[in-house]
């Protein structure tokens, strides 16, 4: 079960450029046609940050974490948590047991995640939240003891940084002084290798992004045909970041039946569904200083390609 789609979710489409929010995306399908991207030999990002957390992840616990008596792990778009498990299994060997809140708006993904952490970790109290980062502001908040947030994935990409920031000083406002955060983000590179991770040579990707529409066409009663669509992926350096289309092959007029209107395309016309931004350590810390926090320390993989950031709170009413 996923977020339930509202009529306003295709406002975007009658705008100009048009556009659509990229959590139509993660639908049962789309979060299971994700699950294989991972696996691809172009998409880097997730053995990048697993290899992280499975080499660095002692040392990354013990500079959060020290001193801490009781500890509560949250993870914000936990899913299904693979790579979450390896971090948590260096808390346990440092502190015995946790809380951990997953957190996500795909249900299935989640329940799967937790029931798979429960077993891992039966010492431990797994709970998981159905939801938005907003929504689960609240619980994050009544945690006990050191709080420590996992936004990984460089999943924080999918947002311009204004929306960022504003999502992270939402984030420090649940959080005691003394909790953390970190953060995954996927770092600068050729343009090549970016480009091939969101264009897949065998077209899993293209079948992530046209999903949207067939989720369009189920919930909301629209007519999309997918042969005359398409995706594209293109790389902004200005903005340092990929960009994700779906676009019209050719001039054509969809209707869509729940908001009982017609939306018309021209031959080559795009709409944006995703960005992801990849980041230096000047752009990160900013983010980071904008949101209440100041970088620590960052852990990158081996080969340079992905940092997860140790961020910590910056007492509220401080610059």
């Amino acid at each position: 079960m996923t977020q339930q789609m509202q009529p306003s979710a295709v406002d975007g489409l009658f705008n100009h450029p048009k556009t659509l929010p990229t959590w139509l995306l993660y639908d049962d399908a789309g979060s299971q046609i994700y699950t294989r991207i991972t696996g691809l030999p172009e998409y880097y990002l997730t053995r990048a940050e697993a290899e992280i957390f499975a080499q660095q992840g002692e040392r990354i616990v013990e500079r959060a974490l020290a001193g801490a008596g009781e500890v509560s792990i949250v993870e914000l778009g936990a899913g299904s948590s693979e790579k979450t498990e390896l971090f948590l299994r260096a808390v346990v060997r440092a502190h015995g047991n946790f809380v951990h809140l997953a957190c996500d708006i795909e249900r299935g993904a989640l329940e799967l995640g937790v029931a798979r952490l429960r077993e891992a970790f039966p010492q431990c109290d797994v709970r998981g939240f159905v939801g938005t980062h907003e929504a689960a502001g609240a619980a994050i908040a009544e945690l006990a003891g050191r709080q420590l947030v996992l936004f990984i994935g460089s999943s924080i990409g999918n947002l311009s940084d204004e929306q960022a920031t504003a999502m992270l000083s939402a984030l420090r406002a649940r959080l005691r002084s003394d909790g953390g955060l970190l953060l995954g983000t996927d770092l600068k590179k050729q343009p090549e290798r970016l480009l091939a991770a969101y264009d897949d040579a065998a077209g899993v990707t293209a079948q992530f992004t046209l999903n949207i529409l067939t989720r369009l066409n189920r919930e909301l009663d629209a007519d999309f045909n997918l042969e005359h669509f398409r995706h594209v992926a293109c790389w902004n350096a200005q903005a340092s970041d990929i960009e994700i289309y779906i676009e019209s092959t050719q001039a054509q007029t969809v209707a869509i039946g729940r908001v009982n209107r017609t939306v018309s395309f021209t031959a080559g016309e795009r709409v944006l569904v995703e960005i992801s931004a990849k980041y230096d350590l000047e752009r990160v810390e900013r983010l980071l200083r904008a949101a209440g926090f100041e970088r620590a320390e960052t852990f990158i993989d081996s080969a340079g390609d992905f940092a997860v950031h140790l961020a910590r709170c910056v007492p509220l009413g401080e610059p």
